[in-house]
């Protein structure tokens, strides 16, 4: 908690001890909540004198939740949002009798009133009001008819101990506290709820842990569980602190040179079976405990698929984090049978995802942090995908305009019952998965900023975003002009799971710490269900049986029960665009989209941000192009590519040159055909974009890639662009004293050839990191990107000297410069890149594909 806000709630903790109130050791350690809860809404009300009341207005849920004009005590505010929850349970469907309570409330009102009258009303009086009210509180929310199961499951697990405060570090092995496990909360609304221990007397049955009882034993996270109600999985790690006496690096991402670069603390970071989470099975009696996967790779967030499967996500693909100076793999979505065999790879996205569930159409939806040539911080939202990983899509928060403006991150993503809507948590970046509660409303259309967002907890500000709520920190560079009010804690609530929209069991704490099991409703009022003064609470779920999603139909030939026979190709997918104009953005005057370009990203295989420093812009990927394939005259599109690798597409015109880029990446499995409407269409006018006759490249049979120059896949400088210099330019600019260097063969700052260095000046780019999105925009504007607005294209295209390029050479540099203007190819042996050698990157290339036959 900030310090200054601590101090305030800790001066007013001191005054109700003074009053007599209760125990100094009771208030803090939050055993009486009535108490805690009086002190933090007293806290509230002094301080919502600096949010934004108006945006905070526009952006609540529900008003009920907010601090009004007319809240001048606690007993205002739970007074008020006692009436709207007996309100709005009396008109549920099977609403129970609530009239006894509501005459209970009504004979208060006197006393209410008397304190409101009252400009300077005694705290005892208001602290006896405010105890009757939330007890009789407590009865209505605990008659509400969405509580229809008796029992929560969940998990005991404490935020990480070590390591850096990041939304990658919480989920690794080796900063895990080795505390926790696997409880059941019994009678959980009754007078006398019992906590049982699940796995207390289990033992492993198989695998590598066969015969350890877990509990206690490591930490366990990522709670799921079956749709019958009868199986769990969750992820567990020994969370093994010391590494061997004699660490073997070649089994890591880094060698022990790399790792003298970093500050000691990072020595931790090693990567080893003991020191990572594995995703476990067991019943909901404790019985059949089983290790399903293994290994020097962190796997977490299982969850049961409607089909049988298992998604979850796995560091297992390789691939590591772009910023910072730790390994830190990326981590993506995986799925397995029950059993934990047949692994396939479901994501090629290059860095990492969370928090997979099943929404109410059977879709997986998930968080992606999204980063490719753009800003670090800007994109990590809601995304969905069917249960066979096909077709990924944003349809929220992947492009705003402005990221203080709306949730920094949402987590924790999950279908609303009975709902098109989701709910969520909005996290941090350099945090843990804790925050304000959100709820998401895809019908709504995007404005880039929070118009299909509403808070549920709009106390709570948006972590990173805000530190008051309702106001961003920093826009547009300039710091929010209240710098010095006290910080509001972010990381309050977590693990949402939602039984209405209006209501869901979460976790919560106002210090951020000793995280309790509360029913929160979108009123503002919160009930305190169960609390470990030692350990804190994680994933509450109702144990009862649920609804199970419909099984979607798999379309791909990847699991080994969608196989025909063994003999299929794996190695391709399809792409169909129905028409390459249908964009949100207008497209420039005269302009017509003649080639779709296909590129190959690949991932970081080593752990030091800019290290190598791949080209012009920070953070770049490294990448190579695929080909291209033509567009029709109707903009339509159908063509295949290599399955299994993160890709993205760039609309080209008729002299080979980037109108639009993508700025993120999709992919294709093993016989899947990929389908867009357009490039960045208009999300909400599907109607709209229906074809009204079939778009022409859908008549005819999926056209092959057309490579592009030699030196384009692994794109590298020294191969693509440095012959065209050798013929034309070098020797012209090695006769002028003034001419600045572009030879191949000398090299200078970050390994780059004196050409490169030369050039890139004149070239573009954009960058990956942390704060970029304030100078360099987060999405692709049709005819405002790449070579086309270079000044290098535009000094060749007007002349320069005597330089006379042929279409194929001019192509070459554009090429170059359209995607993003890089030296290096891979993330390693990169004096051999310099000299014009091809060297194959360590991840990336199509899974099936074979790497001397992609070369160009």
């Amino acid at each position: 908690m900030n310090a200054m806000f601590g101090n305030l709630i800790t001066g007013m903790i001191l005054s109700i001890i003074v009053a007599g109130w209760c125990p100094a050791a009771q208030v803090p350690g939050r055993v009486m909540p009535a108490a805690s809860e009086f002190v933090v809404l007293k806290a509230e009300i002094v301080s919502s004198r600096d949010w934004d009341m108006k945006r905070l207005q526009r952006e609540t849920l529900r008003k009920e939740a907010l601090i009004l004009d007319s809240d001048h005590t606690p007993v205002d505010i739970v007074w008020r949002r006692t009436t709207a929850l007996l309100a709005d349970i009396k008109a549920m469907k099977n609403a129970p009798d609530l009239s006894s309570e509501a005459t209970a409330l009504e004979t208060l009102r006197p006393e209410m009133e008397n304190i409101r009258k009252q400009k300077d009303a005694p705290e005892i009086l208001q602290i006896a009001l405010f105890e009757k009210i939330t007890a009789l509180r407590r009865r209505v929310a605990f008659k509400n008819p969405l509580l229809d199961f008796s029992d929560i499951i969940f998990l005991k697990h404490n935020k990480q101990s070590r390591g850096d405060i990041h939304m990658i570090d919480q989920y690794l092995g080796f900063n895990a506290e080795e505390k926790g496990g696997v409880y059941i909360l019994e009678n959980a609304f009754s007078g006398q709820p019992t906590v049982k221990s699940l796995l207390g007397d289990s033992s492993v049955e198989d695998g590598r842990l066969k015969g350890w009882k877990l509990q206690d034993n490591g930490s366990f996270i990522s709670l799921d569980l079956d749709y019958d109600g009868k199986s769990i999985l969750f992820g567990f790690t020994e969370a093994e602190k010391d590494i061997p006496e004699k660490p073997d690096y070649s089994t890591q991402m880094y060698d022990e040179n790399e790792l003298l670069k970093r500050m000691p603390r990072y020595r931790s970071y090693y990567y080893s079976p003991e020191r990572t989470y594995h995703i476990f099975r067991a019943r909901v009696d404790g019985s059949g405990l089983k290790q399903l996967t293994d290994g020097k790779w962190n796997e977490f967030d299982p969850v049961f698929l409607p089909n049988g499967r298992i998604v979850f996500i796995s560091e297992r693909a390789g691939g590591a984090c772009r910023c910072g100076a730790r390994p830190l793999p990326s981590a993506t979505l995986f799925s397995m049978m029950p059993d934990g065999s047949d692994i396939i790879q479901l994501s090629w996205h290059d860095t990492n995802e969370w928090h997979p569930s099943v929404d109410n159409h059977g879709m997986i939806v998930y968080t992606r942090w999204d980063y490719v040539d753009r800003d670090s911080d800007i994109a990590h939202h809601i995304w969905h995908c069917f249960p066979d990983g096909r077709d990924p899509r944003s349809m929220h928060g992947n492009y705003p305009d402005i990221r203080e403006l709306r949730p920094w991150m949402e987590m924790s993503v999950r279908a609303v019952p009975d709902s098109e809507k989701y709910m969520a948590v909005t996290a941090r970046h350099h945090g843990q998965a804790y925050g304000s509660l959100v709820m998401i409303d895809l019908k709504e259309k995007d404005n880039r900023a929070t118009s299909q967002v509403k808070r549920i907890t709009p106390e709570t500000p948006f972590g990173e975003s805000e530190s008051v709520p309702g106001i961003a920190d920093e826009v547009g560079g300039k710091k929010r002009k209240n710098k010095g009010v006290p910080a509001v804690p972010a990381e309050r609530y977590g693990s949402p799971w939602p039984l209405g929209e209006d209501y869901c069991l979460c976790v919560y704490d106002s210090e951020c710490s000793a995280y309790g099991i509360y029913l929160v409703d979108s009123f503002g009022n919160r009930e305190l269900i169960y609390r470990d003064p030692e350990i804190a609470c994680l994933d509450p779920i109702p144990l009862k049986p649920r609804i199970r999603p419909p099984v979607i139909p798999v379309k791909t030939m990847q699991a080994k029960a969608d196989r025909a026979d063994g003999q299929v190709d794996l190695s391709v997918g399809r792409v169909a665009i129905m028409n390459v104009y249908e964009s949100e953005l207008a497209w420039p005057g005269g302009v017509k989209v003649r080639e779709l370009r296909v590129v190959n990203i690949f991932p970081k295989n080593n752990s030091i941000a800019d290290d190598p420093h791949i080209g012009l812009a920070a953070q770049s990927l490294c990448r190579g192009v695929l080909g291209t394939v033509p567009v029709e005259e109707d903009g339509s599109v159908y063509c295949e590519v290599p399955a299994g690798a993160g890709i993205y597409f760039q609309a080209l015109d008729e002299n080979g040159m980037m109108v639009q880029n993508m700025r993120s990446d999709t992919y294709v499995h093993p016989g899947e055909t990929l389908s867009c409407i357009g490039c960045h269409e208009a999300k909400h006018n599907i109607m709209d974009n229906r074809q009204r006759k079939m778009p022409i490249a859908m008549t005819r049979a999926p056209a092959k890639l057309r490579p592009e120059a030699e030196g384009s896949y692994p794109l590298t400088f020294p191969r693509l662009v440095q012959p065209v210099l050798n013929k034309h330019c070098v020797s012209c600019h090695d006769r002028s004293k003034k001419a600045p260097s572009l030879h191949g063969d000398e090299f200078g700052v970050n390994g780059w050839s004196k050409a490169f260095i030369t050039l890139s000046k004149y070239a573009w780019g954009k960058s990956g990191g942390n704060g970029v999105a304030l100078r360099e925009g987060q999405y692709s504007i049709p005819g405002k990107d790449g070579a086309r607005v270079s000044k290098l294209y535009n000094m060749l295209r007007k002349g320069h000297g005597d330089v006379n390029l042929t279409p194929e050479e001019m192509r070459r540099i554009t090429l170059w410069i359209d995607c993003n203007s890089n030296f290096y190819g891979a993330y390693h042996d990169v004096e051999k890149q310099a000299r014009g050698e091809v060297v194959e990157p360590r991840f990336g290339v199509p899974d099936w594909a074979n790497f001397k036959k992609l070369v160009r």
